[in-house]
């Protein structure tokens, strides 16, 4: 009786040392353990690397092409504005030259209304003596009173062309004024486009070094994701 409780006892000794074992086997994990968990671990960083990568990357690419855009916009502006400030110039020019014939033509009216004038004063000086020579009824006072009526008449004439004139020179004038400050707003837009198209080449090449450092990084964290799935293929046949 006491040899089979002693082998009891054994048994259940074996036994209780065998979970002890099993116990302490499962809370310190072999080294083919920790390197398969490392291996996961490394796995799942590089997946995320990767989708970060894939994520920058996309949106250099969407920056480079608002770039080409941005671009392409702003040199057709720089030709427009181009177009504007060939245009102003003609513009300019015409305006100093409708201001020259304005000038010319205000001389040429007030050089006509003082001959008037003059004409006016000698008409006015032959009437009378006319009109005590031979009387006011004359033929020689009737003529010279027609005479001074049409050189009134020219006279009248003379000044609403030189006021017409001067009303013509203060238009064109201002015209001139304008296109001038079009030109330079023109010439200023031009500038600034110019600026931003050498601002836009700028970010071009920017975003493109960004996206192909990108793309080094997917193709390195690609390359570090197989090569880790690699050694968890490997770490798993060593575990078995």
């Amino acid at each position: 009786m006491k040899t089979e409780i002693m082998v009891r006892r054994g048994v259940l000794a074996i036994t209780f040392a065998g979970l002890l074992a099993c116990g302490a086997y499962a809370q310190d994990p072999t080294p083919q353990q920790q390197d398969i968990k490392q291996d996961k671990k490394d796995i799942k960083n590089d997946k995320k690397d990767l989708a970060k990568d894939r994520v920058d990357r996309n949106a250099d690419q969407k920056d480079i092409n608002q770039d080409k855009r941005d671009i392409k916009n702003d040199k057709q502006d720089v030709r427009q504005d181009n177009k504007d400030i060939k245009s102003g110039k003609q513009d300019v020019h015409q305006d100093n030259k409708d201001i020259r014939s304005d000038k010319k033509d205000l001389s040429k009216d007030r050089t006509d209304r003082n001959a008037d004038q003059r004409d006016i004063k000698q008409d006015k000086s032959k009437l009378a003596k006319d009109d005590a020579k031979y009387g006011d009824n004359s033929a020689q006072a009737n003529a010279d009173r027609k005479d001074l009526h049409q050189d009134r008449t020219d006279r009248n004439a003379d000044q609403r062309d030189i006021n017409h004139d001067k009303t013509d020179l203060s238009k064109d004038r201002t015209d001139r004024n304008k296109d001038v400050k079009d030109l330079n707003a023109d010439r200023k837009d031009r500038n600034q486009d110019v600026k931003d198209v050498k601002s836009d080449q700028k970010d071009l090449k920017q975003d493109r070094k960004d996206r192909n450092k990108d793309q080094k990084d997917i193709n390195k964290d690609k390359k570090d994701l197989h090569k880790d799935r690699k050694d968890l293929r490997q770490d798993r046949k060593g575990h078995k």
